[in-house]
């Protein structure tokens, strides 16, 4: 079983367990090859204990292993974790803020199941056999995520943000400490500085376990916010590292992370995607093999729009990147540009029913019983409402999904889903972050050369009431930074967003082959209008499609599609 669970070759597993009265652990791992590893379960003389993820201090393993509750110990400690323990006729697990090591539950007549994977949990649950949870993909093909703690397995749950599950005997306790609120803005500049420092206290805290590091860090850098708040951390906390991008050589985002890297005096590597000799056309793995990949890796959590981490063997070479940083900048509402309230409570409704007229009226139903809960808060709170929802479902359920991928090859320390630092974070004002402040006072504070280096996109939101002469400085290195290239349209095309009519049309015979299988969730009616012209206009949700099409006609689990061609797509030229 454990092979068609866990997404690595099966020679490179290593397995403990540890059984005590009504009770039993079970670990794997791909992590042989590095040295001083902790153990995969670690035993004491009351408890024996799992650790997925890495906390931030030597000593907060012990913590956890002495304390009767593993959720009051949880909260307070640094790291990206979820934990499992034992005790005679008892199972503890517990989540912190950002679920981003994620915990699954299932029960049966006989059994309690909880793990990190929740298709072993299923298979567990049910014997081998697998049961689609239809209503629940729903929001798999709006969003390519979850906004629930459902799962596309029939009866398994995923346990929510800082929370614990407790079973005793044949007992479950399931207990959670709601996400912190947000204070008001800081009322003077010295206020706002201490405030501003306290999230950077955490965050160099957060990248303390780099400090042993065997190599320089490498980090995924691109020409927009995050990546350069992780940068400047690095460099402040005097932690060696080199960057890459990937991308065209003349995209903006490979453009300007040229010369942050140079201000920084970094080694930096440029990645191009794969292309045709005469680098006319972009080279793709078959949809068929890339959903595949997706759903072995992301367990049927995330869509084949997204691009997962391929496999590599297990290595101790350190990585970050920028991933979550929405988290600073007040998580949805970051891309809301309309800060009206009525325009806020109509994307909140938006995220749950989003093309509302594809989906089925059960569907439908289903979502808005979903969405219920997070509208009547939105009454109240609406930049609340925005902010929690990312922390929730977008890093709780998406992020943690996809990052598997890249936790098959290593264990990327990354700041923003640091339990402290979430704290911080959403404990300052939603609106303050909104305007950028925070994260360009974290910038200055860690790395003043880059606070005035040019953005990909659109300039710091907190300086568009600023004096013209420093608007205008911004905004004429942004347009220098832009003018290096290319036209906007050939550097920033990207072919998930563009796929073309060749793709377009691979991906719609697919879907449309299989509309019976998709009949209790879409309108067969409505899905075929969404292939009508020659290039797909929501190419996101086709691929949510396909990939819920895949999972619907037993695509996955089983032996991996073989034979496919690699489908090209053309790069637009000026």
């Amino acid at each position: 079983m454990i092979k068609d669970v866990f997404p690595v070759p099966p020679e490179t597993i290593t397995a403990d367990e540890c059984e005590d009265e009504g009770a039993t652990l079970l670990a794997w791992s791909n992590e042989e090859s590095v040295a001083g590893r902790p153990p995969l379960i670690a035993r004491g003389h009351r408890h024996a204990m799992g650790i997925s993820g890495h906390l931030t201090a030597d000593g907060d393993g012990a913590k956890l292993a002495e304390s009767d509750s593993l959720g009051e110990a949880a909260a307070s400690l640094g790291g990206c974790f979820s934990a499992f323990r034992i005790a005679q006729r008892e199972i503890q697990a517990v989540t912190v803020s950002t679920r981003a090591c994620p915990v699954f539950y299932a029960e049966t007549s006989e059994l309690h199941i909880v793990g990190n994977r929740a298709l072993h949990v299923h298979l567990v649950a049910t014997g081998g056999s697998i049961l689609w949870d239809e209503p629940a993909l729903q929001s798999m093909i709006r969003q390519g995520y979850f906004l629930s703690d459902e799962t596309p397995y029939l009866g398994v749950q995923a346990l929510g943000p800082s929370s614990s599950i407790v079973i005793r005997g044949a007992s479950r306790v399931i207990s959670a400490t709601p996400l912190p609120q947000a204070q008001p803005v800081p009322s003077s500049s010295r206020a706002k500085r201490a405030a501003i420092a306290n999230v950077g206290h955490a965050l160099i805290n957060a990248v303390t376990p780099l400090r042993s590091a065997p190599e320089p860090v490498n980090l995924a850098l691109t020409g927009g916010r995050d990546s350069r708040l992780m940068a400047a951390l690095l460099h402040a906390a005097k932690i060696p590292f080199r960057a890459t991008t990937n991308g065209l050589d003349d995209h903006p985002d490979v453009v300007i992370a040229r010369q942050i890297a140079a201000k920084l005096r970094i080694e930096h590597t440029i990645i191009p995607p794969a292309q045709t000799a005469a680098k006319d056309a972009i080279v793709i793995p078959h949809p068929q093999q890339r959903t595949y990949d997706v759903l072995k890796t992301c367990e049927g959590m995330t869509s084949a729009y997204e691009s997962i981490v391929e496999y590599l063997p297990y290595s101790a070479k350190p990585t970050m990147s920028g991933q979550s940083g929405e988290i600073l900048r007040g998580g949805f509402l970051y891309s809301q540009n309309n800060p009206a309230e009525k325009a806020m409570l109509r994307r909140i409704k938006d995220f749950f029913l989003k093309n509302e007229k594809l989906f089925t009226a059960e569907a439908n139903d289903h979502a808005e019983t979903l969405a219920a809960p997070w509208e009547a808060r939105a009454q109240e709170n609406p930049w609340e409402v925005l902010d929690h929802l990312y922390v929730t479902y977008r890093v709780g359920r998406w992020h943690a999904g996809a990052r598997v991928g890249s936790l098959r090859r290593g264990n990327p320390i990354q700041p923003f889903l640091d339990n402290r630092v979430v704290s911080e974070a959403l404990s300052l004002d939603q609106q303050w972050r909104y305007s950028e402040e925070v994260v360009h006072g974290l910038i200055r504070q860690f790395a003043p050369a880059l606070r005035a280096m040019p953005l990909e996109g659109a300039p710091w939101r907190f300086t568009a009431n600023r004096p013209p002469s420093i608007w205008s400085r911004l905004r004429s290195a942004a347009k220098a930074a832009s003018t290096t290239g290319p036209s906007k349209k050939q550097s920033g095309w990207n072919w998930r967003t563009s796929p073309g009519p060749v793709l377009s049309q691979i991906l719609g015979e697919y879907v449309i082959d299989r509309a019976d299988a998709l009949a209790n969730i879409v309108r067969p009616d409505e899905l075929k209008r969404l292939f009508e012209g020659p290039s797909v206009s929501q190419p996101a949700l086709v691929w949510n499609l396909y990939t819920v099409a895949a999972m619907l006609t037993n695509t996955f689990p089983g032996d991996p599609p073989i034979g496919l061609e690699q489908v090209h797509i053309s790069i637009p030229r000026p």
